[in-house]
């Protein structure tokens, strides 16, 4: 876990993290500042997962001709001048734009274009055995920078305070600051070795040994990030504002503590996956996080909500890192690039088509039929999961 590489992977997924974890937050509170409507903020949350889906595509297609250094140095540039364009424009359709060609993240979790470079170099830096470890640590950290950044949507308020400024322009600073971080994380990737993944330039061809494996997780993780757009962290939050009156502030608070016990579970999850296995792993810890998920537009007061958040978020990641090491230990080396993209690009794909919904749901009434939604289809992910790959087993077991 010395490795360079590696080291320079988590500073860039932290720094990341870190501003996605206030931005998701203030987002749909920035949006509906400007007079939009939830179908609205629903419409720019489903740019953001299409665009990022798209661009990953494209990864797939054509990030064998260089470098992977040389991919994130730009995916960190586009970061920049996608912090610059929200913290400059107010209009709705150019917002959807910046939105969809950009790396806006309404999610906890990473959706972007950043993702299936980074697996590829992790799980090229690191050996079988270490492998879920690497993965592990490499969510704890963008978990536990998430959490942080959920507390820094506190900031706008302490601004609007002590300066004098408006909300709008409080939120537009602070995504400002996100462009920064983007800068800070292209430093850090431009100490990854050149020829990283040059020397792979036929690895994202078509797949051969594991392409059916690899084409029915595709399809299984994009049945569960269809559920999972339903609650990205924006529409939840907006949620949260519009059924119980929870303000930026308290909603960072809660969403920190979700993000850490969120980043304690990875470490649990390793753990786990020794004793009963990567896929039993993924299945078990994930379906009494969706019965939470089910439960939480019933509770009639907002601290039963914040209990059933706390308990899902000790819950609901630990197939994360599971789920990465799985995918990149059932393929072939020379087919993980290839591998990671095709499992992320249906992912970003199927999840674009849910915040929209979701914001259409919420703009009728608060009672939550998004989640009550995304737990029932992700107990289904869960089942077919465990059905079709409890016998595909990866090296180390």
């Amino acid at each position: 876990m010395r490795h360079p590489a590696v080291i320079s992977l988590l500073v860039a997924k932290g720094l990341r993290a870190f501003g996605d974890g206030y931005v998701s937050l203030l987002l749909p509170l920035y949006l509906l500042g400007l007079g939009f409507t939830p179908l609205q903020v629903g419409v720019v949350a489903t740019a953001t997962l299409l665009g990022s889906g798209l661009m990953t595509l494209a990864v797939s297609l054509y990030a064998g001709r260089y470098p992977y250094r040389a991919l994130l140095l730009g995916a960190a540039a586009l970061m920049a001048a996608t912090g610059v364009a929200f913290a400059l424009e107010t209009r709705f359709w150019p917002l959807v734009v910046v939105a969809f060609v950009g790396t806006l993240n309404p999610s906890s979790g990473d959706v972007s274009i950043f993702l299936p470079l980074e697996h590829a170099t992790l799980s090229r830096t690191v050996s079988d055995e270490g492998r879920t470890a690497a993965f592990a640590r490499y969510s704890l950290v963008a978990s536990m920078s998430s959490a942080l950044g959920a507390l820094a949507a506190a900031l706008p308020a302490v601004l609007v305070g002590a300066t004098g400024l408006t909300s709008t322009a409080a939120i537009q600073g602070m995504f400002g600051l996100y462009a920064l971080l983007a800068c800070m994380a292209g430093w850090a990737y431009r100490d990854l070795p050149a020829e990283l993944g040059a020397d792979a330039r036929q690895a994202t061809a078509a797949l051969e040994k594991s392409k059916k494996n690899v084409y029915t997780l595709a399809a299984l993780f994009s049945l569960d990030a269809f559920g999972g757009g339903l609650i990205v962290q924006s529409m939840m939050a907006l949620w949260l504002y519009q059924r119980f009156g929870l303000s930026a502030a308290a909603a960072g608070t809660v969403f920190f503590w979700t993000g850490l016990l969120t980043a304690l579970s990875y470490l649990a999850a390793v753990r786990i996956a020794k004793r009963i296995g990567l896929v039993n792993t993924m299945v078990f810890t994930h379906l009494p996080s969706s019965l939470c998920l089910i439960a939480m537009p019933f509770v009639p007061d907002v601290s039963y909500a914040i209990a059933l958040l706390f308990i899902r978020g000790a819950l609901s990641q630990m197939d994360v890192p599971t789920r990465s090491s799985y995918v990149m230990a059932i393929v072939p080396p020379a087919e993980r690039p290839a591998a990671a993209s095709v499992t992320s690009v249906p992912r970003s794909l199927a999840s674009a088509a849910s915040p929209v919904l979701a914001g259409y749901l919420l703009g009728l009434t608060s009672f939550g039929w998004p989640l009550l939604a995304a737990g029932t289809i992700k107990i289904s992910y869960d089942l077919l999961l465990l059905a079709m790959f409890r016998k595909v087993r990866p090296p180390e077991e």
